[in-house]
Parts: structure tokens; C-alpha cells; sequence
């Protein structure tokens, strides 16, 4: 029996190289593409292949499987226009040279699209699903390009799955490792009032619906990624605190976000209440559905 073929964009990314991982102790064959060679093999040192230009690439029927998550970091820099241009560019350029190389192969293989519940805009308490229409704004209209360009490869033989990805929580990476170091010195608090809904995953089931994906025909289009039991943000600043031993300090303004993110800030005030709606009727099930159990094991390794 030969062993599942896998190619990752992104794959050095906190997603990408845990689903690397993942695979690989599974027996999978991983082929990482990303811009750094030298940093794909001190990841993964000869575990993977490492690809860096699309010329290099083998025929698309060589791969069972497609994992895009490459993409310039949302939060890494200030949203300026050329930052912005970079967010797209990253996806979407990418992803549509995907679809061409997918096009030009002797069979296509399975594309597991990175998207986000940003896909939705700012909805405030509105219970959202996969089928809720959106409000725009720069992040919304950024998920929306990228899933576009992603299910061309339907077109072309690929059964395309989107996965809309929550606030994914985990070690080494992702949402924690921005927000823990505050709330270890018990200077964390909310943000804005702290009545905006996080909609959160913890990595394992991520990696779970990822590799449910890539292996079950039965799935295709957009998925929330998200655990069934969304919670405010000062709900999570509680557990967060809480879990920790620490205090928890005043709200920070909202005002004070703008000012220091500027159009970053929505992605912090803005307000998704999202259900993985899709997931949950196929049967899928959550190792951690609710937040304090998954902080607990994250922070306390139990």
C-alpha cells in the first residue's frame, strides 16, 4: 500500500507545521512549499520534501492531497495599503498559481483551503453558520477573494474543501502566545467592553477536522472550524485569568485599540458568535467543546 501524498503550503507557519507533524507520525508522505528552504529543514530536518518555487514542483497527480495555508501574517505588521496588498497577494496570488498547476496536472488532487470566520464580518451576538450572509469590511472581502480562488479548482477535478478557521488555541503559537505573557504578570484584561463573541478551537481538533478533510470524500465546501460553545471576550479573559491564578485588570479601551492597531483593531472588537454547524451534522466530535477544559489542558498539560 502506498503511502498518502501531501503537499503543504505554509507548512512552517503554527498550522501548517503542526498538521506536518501530524501527518508524518501517521505515515503520511509531507512535501513542505514554502520561501525558505533553510527553514523547512530545520523544522523537519529530511522528513519532508522542501519546495520553494513552483517550477520545482512535481505534476499535481503526484500528491493526493493539497493543504493551503500559506499567507502572510494577518497581525505581524501595521495595516498600511502596501501591508494590505501583501495579506492578498500572499493568499490569493498563491493560491490562484495553485489552481493553474492543479489545471496543468495528470490528476487533481484534494485542496483543503485555509480560510477564517472573518469570512462574516463584524455580526455582534447574531448566531452565524455557514450559510450567514457577511458584512464587508478588508478582512471579510480578504477570506471571500481567497475562497474564490480556491474552489476554481472544482473546475478542474478537485473536490475543494474551505476550512473557516476560528481563534485556534495551542501551544508554541496562535492566539495564546500573544496574549499569555499579559496575563501571566496579571495585566490582562478585555477588550473594549468585552461583550464581542471569540469563536475559538483548540489545535487538536483542528488537526482532526484538517485530516478529516484531506481523507473523507464525502466532504466539500466551507466548514467553521470553530468549537460549538463560542464565548465573549471577557469570558475568555476570565478563564484565562483564572486558569493562570491571576488577577484580571480593567478593560482595555476601545479607543486606545484603534489608536494603536488602526485598522487591525477590528479583528480584535469585531464580534463573530459562529457555530460549526456543517461539522457537528456530519457527527464530528470535539475533543474540547468547551474553553476552560482546553485551556486546562494547553496551560497544564493534563
Amino acid at each position: 500500500m502506498t503511502s498518502t501524498s501531501i503537499l503543504i503550503t505554509g507548512g512552517t507557519g503554527f498550522l501548517g507545521s503542526a498538521l506536518a507533524r501530524r501527518l508524518l507520525a501517521k505515515q503520511y508522505t509531507v512535501t513542505v512549499f514554502g520561501r525558505d528552504a533553510a527553514k523547512i529543514r530545520q523544522q523537519f530536518g529530511s522528513a519532508v520534501g522542501a519546495v520553494t518555487r513552483f517550477a520545482d514542483l512535481p505534476d499535481a497527480g503526484a500528491f493526493d492531497a493539497v493543504v493551503n495555508l500559506a499567507g502572510a501574517g494577518i497581525f505581524d505588521r501595521y495595516w498600511t495599503a502596501a501591508r494590505k496588498q501583501i495579506l492578498r497577494d500572499s493568499r490569493i496570488e498563491l493560491t490562484r498559481a495553485l489552481v493553474t498547476w492543479i489545471a496543468a496536472g495528470s490528476k487533481a488532487p484534494v485542496l483543503v483551503n485555509g480560510s477564517a470566520i472573518g469570512i462574516y464580518g463584524d455580526q455582534g451576538d447574531s448566531v452565524l453558520s455557514e450559510t450567514s450572509p457577511a458584512k464587508t469590511d478588508f478582512a471579510q472581502q480578504l477570506c471571500a477573494d481567497w475562497e474564490a480562488a480556491a474552489l476554481a479548482a472544482a473546475d478542474h477535478g478537485s473536490r475543494v474543501c474551505l476550512i473557516r478557521t476560528g481563534l485556534v488555541l495551542g501551544r508554541g503559537g496562535g492566539l495564546l502566545q500573544r496574549m499569555l505573557p499579559a496575563f501571566r504578570l496579571g495585566l490582562g484584561g478585555s477588550m473594549g467592553n468585552g461583550r464581542q463573541w471569540m469563536s475559538w478551537i483548540h489545535l487538536d481538533d483542528w488537526l482532526d477536522i484538517a485530516e478529516a478533510m484531506i481523507a473523507d470524500p464525502t466532504m466539500s465546501g466551507a466548514y467553521n472550524a470553530t468549537a460549538p460553545e463560542p464565548v465573549t471576550n471577557r469570558e475568555f479573559s476570565l478563564s484565562l485569568a483564572e486558569v493562570l491564578g491571576r488577577p484580571m485588570l480593567l478593560p482595555l479601551p476601545a479607543g486606545l485599540l484603534k489608536l494603536l492597531l488602526g485598522e487591525m483593531a477590528a479583528l480584535v472588537l469585531g464580534s463573530q458568535r459562529v457555530k460549526p454547524e456543517r461539522l457537528l451534522a456530519q457527527g464530528f466530535e470535539f475533543q474540547y467543546s468547551r474553553l476552560r477544559p482546553a485551556l486546562d489542558a494547553i496551560l497544564h498539560n493534563s
